[in-house]
């Protein structure tokens, strides 16, 4: 009888859930979206998860709105961010793709500009909410790049040559944004502001534009880079929670006002400026204060941190009580609440590396520990079976392990839509799996979860930890909340030289390093196959697709593909690896004089014709495939030389190149071209050494390696964990 209840139970279950989602099949069903995500709040920055951490009531700040949003939905214990920094974890969040496929392995992006880490063709929440009819607004905090202009129009390379009164090249209106009002970064580096204090306020300044409000920067003067220091759109900090809570006001209630709103949804991204350093709460919040006004459980006045995190609490019960308090247009009779799914997280764990804000894991922000990347994550939907809604109940808690690079395919299961077709070539949640049954209660299967961005590994950073519960090794079950952790050679050059090993499941402070312990050795081999799988591959979705067999094209070390080449006296050659053909065309600049030609050296193959031997001078090295494949990677070598020009399949958008030993971004982001994606039969993959956007300064590198792999026939899956 217990089994047969089970199933009952389960029927029920997936029954209703089959009924909830045939039900928003039209615009004018589908739930509205709120989804805030706070800067660098940890597991103990909110009382909604006291019982869990264990702070005493002295101890705790009082968020009475994060725990009113728990009891109305579902409290997650096991649920992290993609990076324990915050630029990567806002593209994994925004893209369902993991931020170190693409050029960021470490760190967040730095300076003034930070050239956008999303293409133009990339899909994003934004994209997917406005394909299926929602008006979309972003309010806070963006940091994954953007592009001024310059005084002609054409696109800046960067701050310097930016006039900051021309409409932005590229801001998140170019990603599926209707209206934004936004920081380009960390509040503290996006202006002049500094804190109580103000960082000189020229035409040469060099810290940030202030307010930008869709493309125009609304803080610019005109007189160069001098930004107001006073009226509307001055940058003060202590006033950007309350201006950030206003727009994303004003955009839902003019939304519920507008003649289309009883049919067409909205999605409200809000990722806040606070509780990121330094502290800066504003005075109040729709008549609420918050600066001196945190408490906690036990109702004494808090320190200036605690006012900050206080804010973000303000600000999510400003939200929840205009949608409690407010008609819904496309159900009249009912509130905005019940049909609109509210979502509360962070980027990434808390900046303090106090216990009282991490929780009871080891390290804080910037660790693959757990404390950097483990943070909370509320979900309330009445109507979509998600918490029953009534902020006077106990709320459910869920164990299950979940990321928020998950959003993208969970929304796309709720839309009743499809993830992109990754055979096909299109683009897009490479990394992203649908977590509704967990938001409904339910247990999800074991998968494979990365963490990136290590502070404690030294001198390289760019390390990453797998995490991968229960498998099964040699037929043996393994049980266990595994983590192993990998030295920087995993993201920068697809190798694996595992460092680190822990069992979460008996060991959550990682204070038992098991990885030379004889009788897991079979589990150490069999985590490493999966973490050489699942981030050579492209994304967790693509090791579905792909062979397992990986092909390289070695241009430095196979003297057999070096012997084919090395005296081609034409602009194109031919080779084959393995059962695969390859045709390479090299498209030469105007400053070529000499015969056209190709140059191998122990560096790689270049071009003869331009400046050097290398791939340069506006130089592009065009390949055509005979067959369907998936790139994993390009190794390009600049060898001092600048490591600039673009990459892309088709007619797709175009992606900035970087090198093994160089790249364009302020820190070190070098290392292998990496998951490039599915290239069709006869699809060219252009390598060019051209200026990015025109602007930049053009390349100068030679191709070391191609790696790639034949895609499965569509009867076979390989979805190897």
């Amino acid at each position: 009888m217990k089994i047969r209840h089970e199933f009952l139970t389960m029927s029920l279950t997936t029954f209703v859930a089959w009924l909830v989602l045939a039900s928003i099949s039209s615009a004018s069903d589908r739930p509205n979206i709120i989804l805030m995500m706070a800067d660098d709040m940890g597991l103990g920055d909110t009382s909604a998860y006291q019982d869990f951490t264990g702070n005493s009531d002295a101890d705790q700040i009082a968020t009475p709105n994060m725990q009113r949003l728990a009891s109305m939905g579902v409290r997650f214990t096991d649920a992290h961010a993609p990076s324990s920094r915050c630029s990567p974890t806002r593209y994994g969040l925004l893209t369902g793709r993991y931020p170190w496929r693409n050029r960021l392995k470490h760190f967040v992006l730095f300076g003034v500009q930070g050239d956008p880490m999303i293409e133009a063709d990339r899909p994003t929440l934004g994209t997917l909410m406005k394909s299926h009819g929602y008006r979309t607004g972003l309010f806070g905090k963006w940091h994954v790049g953007l592009r001024y202009r310059q005084s002609d129009g054409r696109p800046a390379a960067g701050w310097d040559d930016a006039d900051l009164t021309q409409p932005m090249a590229d801001t998140p209106l170019d990603h599926g944004f209707d209206v934004c009002h936004f920081t380009s970064r960390s509040h503290g580096t996006s202006g002049t502001a500094l804190g109580t204090k103000q960082r000189p306020n020229d035409e040469h300044q060099s810290h940030g534009p202030g307010h930008i409000d869709g493309r125009t920067v609304v803080s610019a003067t005109g007189r160069g880079k001098q930004l107001h220091s006073d009226g509307p759109n001055a940058y003060v900090l202590d006033e950007l929670g309350g201006r950030h809570s206003d727009h994303a006001i004003e955009f839902i209630s003019e939304h519920v006002r507008d003649g289309d709103a009883d049919s067409t949804p909205f999605f409200v991204y809000y990722p806040s400026n606070s509780n990121h350093s330094p502290y800066t709460p504003d005075e109040e919040i729709g008549g609420v204060a918050v600066a001196g006004a945190s408490r906690s459980v036990r109702g004494e006045p808090m320190n200036v941190r605690s006012d900050f995190i206080h804010e973000n609490d303000v600000a999510l019960g400003r939200m929840i009580d205009f949608l409690e308090q407010n008609e819904d247009p496309r159900r009249p009779g009912h509130p905005l609440i019940d049909n609109t799914i509210v979502i509360f997280t962070s980027d990434n764990g808390a900046e303090s590396k106090s216990k009282t804000a991490t929780g009871p894991f080891r390290s804080n922000k910037g660790s693959c520990y757990e404390g950097g990347h483990r943070v909370p994550l509320l979900v309330a939907w009445k109507n979509g079976g998600v918490g029953d809604g009534d902020p006077q109940t106990a709320g459910q808690t869920n164990t299950s392990l979940v990321g928020l690079h998950d959003m993208f395919a969970t929304f796309t299961e709720i839309l009743g839509s499809e993830l992109p077709d990754l055979r096909r070539g299109e683009k897009g949640a490479e990394d992203s799996r649908s977590v509704l049954a967990a938001w409904r209660g339910n247990s999800l299967e074991p998968r494979p979860m990365f963490y990136h961005d290590h502070k404690q590994a030294k001198p390289d950073p760019a390390a990453s930890a797998l995490r991968l519960d229960n498998p099964t090794v040699a037929g043996q079950a393994m049980r266990g909340q595994w983590k192993i952790f990998f030295d920087a050679a995993l993201l920068r050059a697809g190798q694996t030289n595992p460092v680190e090993l822990y069992d979460l499941a008996t060991d959550p402070m990682e204070a038992h390093n098991l990885i030379q312990e004889p009788a897991l050795q079979p589990l150490v081999a069999h985590l490493c196959d999966a973490a050489r799988l699942h981030r050579n591959s492209g994304g967790h979705r693509y090791s579905d697709i792909a062979l397992s067999k990986t092909v390289a094209i070695d241009f430095q070390f196979d003297e057999a593909i070096r012997d084919q080449i090395k005296n081609t006296q034409s602009a194109v050659f031919n080779l084959n690896v393995g059962e695969i053909g390859a045709e390479f065309v090299g498209q030469y600049g105007d400053s070529a004089e000499a015969k056209p030609g190709f140059d191998v050296s122990d560096n790689g193959i270049g071009m003869v014709g331009g400046t050097s031997a290398a791939v340069d001078s506006g130089e592009t090295m065009t390949i055509r495939f005979d067959r369907d494949v998936l790139v994993e990677s390009v190794s390009l070598f600049a060898g001092g030389q600048p490591c600039g020009g673009f990459y892309k399949i088709g007619d797709k958008a175009p992606l900035n190149i970087y090198c093994v030993d160089a790249d364009i971004d302020s820190q070190d982001q070098s290392g292998v071209l990496s998951d490039i994606g599915v290239v069709r039969k006869g699809q060219p993959l252009t390598l060019s050494s051209e200026p990015f956007l025109g602007v930049e300064t053009p390349g100068s590198w030679r191709i070391r390696r191609i790696q790639l792999r034949e895609l499965a026939p569509h009867s076979i899956r390989y979805n190897t964990p």
